[in-house]
C-alpha cells in the first residue's frame, strides 16, 4: 500500500509520513526531500532561481516518476496536490490523506518562515490572511483525498487505524 500525505504546509506531512512508516515497517519518502537532493539546493533557493511555474513542472515530475516501493508513505509538498492531475494521479496510484487543520492552528505552527518561499517576511496577520485564501484555493484539491482527517493532536496510531478502515 502506497499512502500519500496531503495538506498545507505546516500541517504535520513530513512528521506524520515518518511515524507512520516506522509503524508500517516501510520506506518513508518525502518528495520535497528528493527533489532537494536531485538538485541539489533548497526548494526556497529552487524557487528563487527557476519561479513556482518550473517548480511545480518538477514536482509533478518527481511525483510520477519516482520508484516507490510496493508499500511506502509518501509526504507531499503542500501545493503538489493542486497542480496538474497530481491529485487524481495519486488516488489511482495509492491511498490519499487529508491532514486537516484550521487557519489558526496552521499560523501557530508556522514559526520559521524564512524557510518558506511563500510565506518569507509574513507577519502572523499576513500569515492568516494568506492561508485562509490559500485554503479556498486549494481544499477542492486536497478534498478529493481519500481520507480526511483533523491532523490536530492527531495520534498515528489513530491515524493508521482510519487508514486500514478504508
Amino acid at each position: 500500500m502506497k499512502i500519500f500525505l496531503v495538506g498545507f504546509m505546516g500541517c504535520g506531512k513530513s512528521t506524520k509520513a515518518k511515524q507512520l512508516a516506522n509503524l508500517l515497517n516501510c520506506e518513508l519518502i518525502d518528495l520535497d526531500a528528493v527533489i532537494v537532493a536531485e538538485q541539489k539546493m533548497s526548494i526556497a533557493d529552487y524557487f528563487s532561481a527557476h519561479g513556482e511555474d518550473a517548480f511545480r513542472q518538477l514536482e509533478n515530475q518527481t511525483l510520477k516518476s519516482y520508484a516507490y516501493p510496493e508499500t511506502c508513505v509518501v509526504a507531499t509538498g503542500g501545493g503538489l496536490p493542486c497542480y496538474f492531475d497530481n491529485m487524481d494521479w495519486m488516488n489511482a496510484n495509492g491511498v490519499t490523506v487529508f491532514l486537516e487543520m484550521t487557519p489558526p492552528q496552521l499560523v501557530s505552527r508556522l514559526h520559521n518562515r524564512e524557510k518558506r518561499p511563500l510565506l518569507k517576511g509574513m507577519d502572523d496577520e499576513q500569515l492568516l490572511d494568506f492561508i485562509i485564501n490559500k485554503l479556498e484555493e486549494r481544499n477542492p484539491f486536497y478534498h478529493k483525498a481519500k481520507l480526511t482527517v483533523d491532523a490536530f493532536d492527531l495520534k498515528t496510531e489513530d491515524l493508521l487505524k482510519k487508514i486500514k478502515a478504508i
